[in-house]
């Protein structure tokens, strides 16, 4: 064999094993972690690592939708009316694949535009540092009608089902979406993906009255593991986000198992927007907090807001405030405010609103990060021997994930 051939395999061996160059399907990654995908890419990984151990002390803030449009504008250049606002875009951007499925499914040139352009989003916000998560306001497969028509369909899209395949057909649309999120050196870009969110409420589908307990950990399990084992989608982390609930209980009633859960997120609209000592919200981040600490996951607030701000000082009396009234909630990784649709429908100040300059102390207090603060989210530092000693020592505390038959 060309002597000079042999260097270069070797030269490319020693590259791959070592995860120092940029072949990275081989780097290993070296800190003590344990989420659903064992395979999931390095900066994924980096990611779930990052939201544990924050390299400062601030809550991630993001919007859904946020550079998509806002109030009086829609698809233009790196706008948002959070930046107009305070001269930075959020740090977490919030999408939903519903609108990615539907896009593909009708398959018409209008749909694979929209498509394109949330994809350019999506890896705009990448580039510049941003955390993207998605939600699924899926449509009924029963029926056809929206999300909100509560005709009981889960039993329906489960294993054996009548609607089965519809529904793999859907998760078939948003494995090739989340498979091709590249950025512009190859890497795979990381995602929380947040379905069946808010199912201790009864509004969606499959909401806690439409099914049982077995036929939604069932349907959360199949979910996770066709992306992950059949469709090979490497760069998910998966979150849990139960609407607020009175007890822990409650909130942990249809887990589908550490297993299959990398977020303990919470969506509340409600307790938030009163001033209350103490807050039932801050008391139920207190306890995912705990339990992210306990189990080696990431607490968040996936979902929060004062619909058109009626309360001007709503983001720093209301909602900071109270988060670092507790030394436990103020230790959630990030939290997410809903979308500016329109000047009825809108949960971010843009500019001229009354709630902006009480918005702007919310965005300079020392416990909220957005883009400009450049949170580092996708790489870690190689770990000293010191380091490495307590991280194996912290690996063989971790209790292993299993998990449970879904027949």
């Amino acid at each position: 064999m060309n002597l000079k051939l042999v260097s270069l395999l070797l030269l490319v061996a020693t590259t791959w094993l070592c995860g120092c160059g940029s072949i990275r399907m081989g780097r290993t990654f070296r800190y003590p972690i344990q989420i659903t995908d064992p395979k999931a890419t390095y900066q994924t990984k980096a990611l779930f690592y990052n939201l544990q151990h924050p390299t400062s002390n601030g809550i991630l803030f993001g919007q859904q939708d946020v550079t998509q449009y806002g109030i009086g504008w829609k698809d233009e250049p790196n706008r948002s009316d959070v930046k107009s606002v305070c001269g930075s875009n959020p740090a977490v951007y919030g999408w939903d694949v519903a609108d990615l499925v539907r896009a593909s499914l009708q398959g018409n040139s209008a749909g694979n535009e929209a498509l394109e352009r949330n994809r350019q989003l999506v890896l705009q916000a990448y580039e510049r540092g941003g955390l993207n998560t998605f939600c699924w306001h899926m449509h009924n497969f029963v029926t056809g009608k929206n999300f909100y028509d509560t005709t009981a369909a889960v039993a329906a899209i489960l294993p054996g089902g009548e609607q089965h395949a519809a529904y793999t057909r859907s998760l078939d649309v948003i494995a090739a979406y989340f498979r091709h999120l590249k950025a512009k050196d190859g890497t795979l870009v990381p995602v929380i993906f947040r379905p069946l969110h808010e199912h201790t409420g009864s509004w969606f589908w499959w909401g806690k009255r439409h099914c049982s307990q077995q036929e939604f950990v069932q349907l959360w399990q199949f979910t996770v593991q066709y992306l992950r084992d059949k469709k090979k989608v490497h760069n998910l982390l998966y979150a849990y986000s139960p609407d607020r609930v009175p007890t822990s209980a409650t909130y942990f009633e249809r887990y589908p198992g550490d297993a299959f859960v990398d977020v303990l997120g919470h969506d509340n609209y409600w307790d938030f927007n009163v001033v209350s000592t103490p807050n039932k919200g801050v008391l139920t981040l207190d306890t995912l907090v705990t339990e992210a600490q306990a189990r080696g996951k990431v607490a968040a607030l996936t979902e929060t807001g004062l619909e058109k701000i009626t309360n001007p000082t709503w983001f720093s009396a209301n909602l900071l405030q109270q988060l670092k009234s507790s030394t436990k909630a103020s230790q959630i990784a990030y939290l997410m405010v809903w979308r500016n649709a329109h000047e009825g429908h809108f949960y971010a100040p843009y500019p001229g609103h009354s709630s902006v300059p009480d918005f702007l102390q919310f965005y300079q207090d020392s416990l909220t990060t957005f883009e400009n603060d450049k949170p580092q989210l996708y790489s870690v530092p190689k770990p000293t021997r010191e380091q490495r000693r307590k991280a194996a020592q912290v690996a063989n505390k971790l209790p292993v994930l299993r998990e449970p038959s879904t027949q």
